[in-house]
């Protein structure tokens, strides 16, 4: 029988269950097992969960025929809960290091109490922490006892505490002998703990943080808008039930009553809890409720007695709440008004016309900073001219030199300039915004537009709230308004369940993830040896050559970015006769002094191809055999067309100390993996490179990070996203098995 029996229901949280499994499973203490209920919940997290059961015998897992929300779905995992103590975990918050043993530690102290009470600290998603206000509380009940317990009529102030369920451990025969259930619908915990901690005999506290309280961005059940917080009346009467039923439990009448209506009251007050028009009527049935329950002769403190009102009492509540409003509204405007004039003159912003209607058939379109025809938009742009010529696009370029670029905006390209008029006018009325990138902060939301974000491929490196605690990282960057503007996104598009996960994760905002594949990967899914030849006889590779593409990332741990992790002048002599090298920064490093210190000087002597300029870095893929690469997301594109990869991680934990990382590339990589420059010239030269081992990796890479690029995705977007169409045949089942398309030749000749 373990010690403990962790309970996690698992609902829409996959960008946060494996941080929540891990910190359970990863716990110094052993003597555990999980118990995770899967609420029959839409994304990945049922996966996630069998995952982790295959690999460690401590963790179970119900899956639920259908979705009983969250009390019930505790109450599913009661009956297979053999620990001694109990622990209800919420999927997406996390233990500290060392809870349990701490847990542990203390529950032997106090001689196995029937509740164990500990401290938990905030986690925010823009990276704070705070910790309980009244953890002095947990340092101080029961510090005069012999053995170091109490009840809450000793200790009243135990009370005080947030009263729920998961900063508590329960003895699981007191649990049974009680009969404790979960109830459904919101604030489940309220008739869970209150009637918990009335008859617990012996009560223990835990002054230390066990517990991460994820605060998310969105997503909080309770801070949504819903009449589900009706709720708390239907909680709080079977609280009142269960007093009922136990005279000598009578005494926590008055207590709970005036409870009652502060957290009535608390939720009233939320500007995100109730739809506005439904408002009154909560006060009214919470006045109801006050005045139904009172106990004879309890007096009401001062705060509560607008619910005793009668009539008058909502209006009489709102006056309240409006001058208290005011009051704070002048002090406020008396702290600030020396900077008021200034404020407002850097906040100009643009009025956004809404009295023109949109026009459902204009969609405009933007890639990387408004640099041209590129990317994903580029992709699904020339679907709709193909299957949807109707629809007028329109793309925005950042200024006249770029749409005088013609490599970048072909010349049959209607355009806009950035910040035009003529940009305004088609932002403020365009139905579709497709780009890879966030709109700039003038480009407002308006209603019945759909903004579709395609991303710039699939990442490997920290990225959205996931920069929060990377501050070198995220230098110079404004992630909260990054995240602002997010929220305009209606639609995410995905290549896999791995990228669904981690954009939700990273976004935390109302979008919908669309498992289209990568519009951009349509070309070389369907890649042919025709293709790579025409852009190696434009990038100048004589016939018969092999190509190797050299592919590295930015450095964040780097003022500028660029480190020179290779010296390419022997990269190229070491390859030998035969062979190509074309390089290609990251396109941050394009315009900057990375390419003057020798790169441009080895171009011009011909030792090699610089490439950091060409804009359609697809091109680059069909025209290369072998991709070495460190960090760069390219790797999960270049892998669509099955050949070979090497990864240079030389510098690996620096750059995942720095960036943060959501694997371990160097452990679940497309390729072989070199640490050094010796051990890359050993790849290259004994062939490894390209050996069974090399496509075995590839192929599992391929199958876990491109499952659903199978060649249709632009297609996908445009009748699904744009026209509201069916997509004809079948839904992406994953990529086509390994099949090499070769560019040239498909070997790296020994050296």
């Amino acid at each position: 029988m373990p010690r403990f029996s962790v309970i996690i229901p698992c609902y829409k949280v996959q960008g946060f269950l494996r941080e929540c499994l891990d910190s359970v499973l990863d716990q110094s203490y052993r003597d555990i097992e999980v118990v995770a209920v899967d609420d029959c919940s839409p994304d990945g997290c049922g996966a996630i969960l069998d995952e982790y059961a295959a690999r460690d015998e401590r963790v179970r897992v119900l899956h639920l025929e259908e979705n009983v929300g969250l009390g019930r779905a505790r109450n599913a995992g009661l009956p297979h809960a053999t620990g001694d103590y109990l622990l209800f975990l919420d999927s997406d918050d996390t233990l500290t290091p060392g809870a349990l043993r701490a847990v542990a530690d203390r529950l032997a102290e106090t001689a196995d109490p029937d509740v164990l009470v500990f401290d938990y600290a905030r986690t925010y998603w823009w990276g704070g922490t705070r910790r309980n206000v009244l953890a002095h509380v947990l340092a101080e009940a029961g510090a005069g006892t012999a053995d170091g317990t109490f009840t809450a009529e000793g200790h009243p102030e135990i009370l005080d505490l947030l009263m729920v369920v998961w900063n508590k451990v329960h003895r699981r025969d007191f649990v049974e002998r009680e009969g404790f259930t979960f109830p459904p619908g919101y604030y489940e915990d309220t008739p869970w703990t209150f009637p918990v901690m009335f008859s617990a005999g012996r009560i223990a506290t835990l002054d230390r943080v066990c517990l991460n309280y994820r605060q998310r961005r969105q997503g909080n059940i309770l801070s949504t808008t819903s009449r589900k917080h009706f709720d708390v009346h239907a909680q709080y009467e079977r609280v009142f039930a269960f007093l009922d039923a136990r005279p000598h439990l009578a005494r926590w009448r008055p207590f709970l009553h005036a409870k009652m209506g502060e957290h009535c009251l608390d939720i009233l007050s939320k500007p995100d809890r109730l739809p506005p028009g439904d408002k009154a009527e909560f006060f009214r049935r919470t006045a109801e409720m006050f005045r139904a329950y009172r106990p004879r002769g309890a007096e009401i403190p001062a705060g509560l007695r607008v619910l005793d009102g009668g009539a008058l009492g909502y209006a009489a509540y709102r006056l309240r709440r409006q001058s208290g409003r005011a009051g704070r509204e002048l002090e406020r405007r008396a702290r600030q008004a020396h900077g008021a004039v200034g404020g407002r003159l850097g906040r100009v912003r643009t009025a956004v016309n809404t009295r023109r209607p949109l026009d459902p058939g204009l969609a405009v379109y933007s890639a990387f900073s408004h640099r041209g025809v590129l990317g994903d938009p580029a992709a699904i742009h020339r679907k709709a001219r193909e299957i949807a010529p109707h629809l007028r696009g329109v793309w925005v370029v950042r200024d006249e030199e770029y749409a005088a670029d013609t490599a970048a905006l072909p010349p049959d390209t209607e355009h806009v300039i950035l910040g035009s008029a003529a940009w305004r006018r088609v932002t403020e009325r365009a139905t579709f915004l497709v780009n890879n990138v966030n709109w700039p902060g003038a480009v407002a939301k308006r209603p019945g537009s759909v903004h579709i974000h395609t991303h710039q491929g699939t990442p490997l490196k920290y990225m959205g709230a996931d920069l929060l605690g990377r501050p070198g990282a995220r230098h110079g960057l404004d992630v909260p308004q990054m995240l602002r503007r997010a929220d305009r996104w209606d639609y995410s598009l995905v290549a896999s369940r791995y990228a669904e996960r981690v954009w939700e994760r990273a976004y935390p905002c109302h979008f919908t993830s669309v498992r289209t594949g990568s519009p951009r990967n349509d070309v070389l899914v369907g890649a042919g040896p025709k293709d790579g030849r025409r852009v190696r006889e434009r990038l100048g590779v004589p016939d018969g050559h092999t190509v190797v593409l050299y592919a590295p990332t930015r450095r964040d741990y780097r003022r500028g970015g660029h480190v020179e992790r290779i010296d390419l002048a022997r990269l190229a002599a070491d390859l030998g006769d035969g062979h190509t090298l074309v390089v290609r920064l990251h396109p941050s490093l394009a315009t900057g002094p990375a390419r003057g210190m020798g790169l441009s000087e080895l171009h011009r002597r011909g030792v090699l191809v610089d490439a950091t300029g060409e804009p359609h870095v697809e091109e680059l893929m069909l025209a290369s055999d072998l991709l070495i690469t460190d960090y760069s997301a390219l790797m999960f594109d270049y892998v669509l067309l099955d050949r070979p990869i090497v990864i240079h991680a030389d510098d690996w934990a620096a750059y995942a100390a720095s960036r943060g990382a959501y694997f371990d590339i160097t452990a679940d990589a497309p390729g072989h993996v070199s640490r050094s420059y010796r051990e890359l010239a050993w790849l290259l030269a004994s062939g490894a490179w390209r050996d069974e081992e090399a496509a075995r990796l590839r192929s599992a890479f391929r199958a876990r990070f491109c499952e659903y690029d199978d060649g249709r995705a632009a297609e996908r977007v445009v009748r699904t996203l744009m026209l509201g169409e069916a997509m004809p045949g079948p839904e992406p089942r994953g990529v086509p098995g390994a099949r090499a398309v070769p560019a040239g030749r498909d070997a790296l000749t020994s050296q």
